[in-house]
């Protein structure tokens, strides 16, 4: 209890920064005097990092120790924080949040490979898990309310500074915790974890400078010609390594590659609404900070109902129906609000942002499941890990597309104006939507034609001693955990025993059968 305690505190901490910092844009951007262009990057520079080093830093907690690697990184994110609560101008800010995103990238890895080392029975290793996705989603819910209140009643530093007292009582704890070691560790790939780096911020430096410095300025030239360089360089690099960052090869298949590209779209429009709802419900239509938390409530509150309606689906009918339902939701919500003007409404502005809720809420366990479904063993937590990574790029990606979009735009400082130059905005949410819906028709396959079923009254035939796939799903909050375990099929001889697969690296667990 002691670990999942450190491990639910860590996630705590990334969670509700992330969350709570959305509703406190205004009131730094008044603070610090920057533009929509600084906001964007106080936190694409998180997000960028992060999603960077994912890959990387689940291989040196395999290499070096996971309560290392973790207790590293909470003592970075921790005293990041301190920093990025003192500083006192948007570019030290962002600084600051680069060395907080390198902490952050430590601890989820980490966490889940010490949670699955602590609680070896598969019930016990089942609620310490739900209890650690919870927090994920209940933060994900208030996060923006805590943020509110926090930015209104003592200031937007204080967001950072609660992380101090949180992080400094997790770090003594960690010295309680026992190592957790992989068996078998990643070799390095600095050139494609370089490479990695250079495209993504070169990629989003064009998306957000482009529009405020102009095409042809130098930095902007430059930046595009990094992108076009270091695009092939990676694929040709990656493609020749036994052990690559990225494994390429997963992309030859359909649904894998549906599966990232879903979470991207998807990840992207969550990052663009919350950054338009921010902007708009303050600093349009002037609510304090706690009444803007308050008003994503509906938003707030799908996310946490639907995700256990989702892994009970893609259980039972596979991950095409949640997928194409999430799609749907998404794109109806962008509709509302591009050509119906939702924020304006209020019966409009509930059901556009609880239908984003439902959308959201629908997404993470069937792209889960259907990255992992078919790898064999032992790449699975590698499948979940580019699907984790490709999230953060989405919300990165989604960023910088929105406010790009609103940015150019310099006048958008009324209702009026704001809703105009939202309007593309919104626009680009619904196709996020729509093209989710349209990878899941197109490349998910049914479970049915995945996996045909025997007719009534009848059992499939196999041959003598072979064994049958038992797939389980737990999904807790905003978190979903998907694996498959080998069962013995009825009166067959009885295998070998073999213990359950725990990949150490990412939060995915296989657990045997009862």
């Amino acid at each position: 209890m002691l670990v999942l305690a450190v491990c639910c505190s860590s996630l705590f901490l990334v969670s509700l920064d992330n969350t709570a910092l959305n509703v406190a844009l205004p009131a730094m951007q008044r603070d610090l005097r920057t533009s929509v262009t600084g906001l964007q990057w106080t936190i694409d520079a998180y997000l960028i990092v992060l999603a960077a080093l994912l890959l990387f830093s689940g291989a040196l907690g395999d290499r070096l120790g996971h309560r290392r690697v973790f207790r590293t990184g909470l003592t970075l994110f921790t005293a990041s924080s301190l920093l990025c609560s003192l500083a006192p101008s948007a570019g030290w800010l962002i600084v600051f949040r680069t060395v907080q995103a390198v902490g952050g990238s430590m601890l989820n890895p980490a966490a889940m490979a010490l949670l699955t080392n602590v609680f070896t029975g598969r019930r016990e290793r089942a609620r310490a898990i739900g209890a650690w996705s919870t927090v994920q989603g209940v933060t994900m819910a208030v996060g923006p309310l805590i943020g509110g209140l926090l930015t209104d009643a003592a200031g937007w530093r204080w967001i950072f500074l609660i992380n101090v007292p949180v992080g400094v009582l997790a770090l003594v704890l960690t010295g309680h915790v026992p190592e957790a070691r992989a068996g078998h560790a990643r070799r390095p790939d600095p050139v494609g974890q370089l490479l990695v780096i250079v495209l993504l911020a070169a990629l989003v430096y064009v998306i957000i400078q482009a529009p405020v410095s102009g095409w042809t300025a130098a930095p902007v030239v430059a930046c595009a010609g990094a992108v076009v360089l270091a695009l092939p360089a990676l694929l040709r690099v990656e493609s020749s390594r036994r052990e690559p960052l990225i494994e390429l090869r997963f992309f030859r298949q359909p649904a894998f590659t549906a599966a990232v590209l879903s979470a991207i779209l998807a990840f992207a429009a969550l990052g663009g609404f919350l950054f338009l709802a921010a902007l708009y419900w303050q600093n349009i239509r002037h609510l304090a900070a706690w009444e803007a938390g308050v008003r994503l409530l509906p938003m707030a509150v799908m996310t946490i109902v639907c995700p256990p309606l989702a892994g009970r689906l893609t259980a039972t009918r596979g991950p095409r129906l949640p997928l194409i339902a999430s799609g749907a939701a998404t794109a109806l919500s962008g509709l509302l609000c591009a050509v119906l003007d939702a924020p304006h409404h209020s019966a409009l502005f509930l059901a556009a942002y609880a239908l984003f809720g439902i959308g959201f809420g629908l997404i993470n366990a069937p792209i889960t499941d259907t990255a992992v479904a078919g790898m064999p063993r032992a790449q699975v937590g590698v499948a979940s890990a580019i699907t984790a990574t490709s999230r953060q790029i989405g919300n990165a990606l989604g960023v910088a597309v929105i406010g790009a979009v609103l940015a150019a735009d310099a006048h958008a400082d009324t209702a009026a104006t704001f809703l105009g130059a939202a309007r593309p905005a919104w626009w680009i949410i619904a196709g996020c939507g729509a093209g989710v819906l349209a990878l899941a028709a197109l490349l998910v396959p049914s479970q049915r034609r995945d996996r045909p079923r025997p007719g009534p009254g009848r059992e499939p035939r196999r041959a003598p001693g072979r064994r049958s796939r038992a797939a389980w799903i737990i999904t807790a909050g905003g978190a979903t955990v998907v694996g498959t375990a080998d069962a013995p099929t009825p009166n067959a001889p009885t295998p070998s025993a073999r213990p359950p697969h725990v990949d150490d690296a990412h939060p995915v667990i296989r657990v045997t059968p009862h």
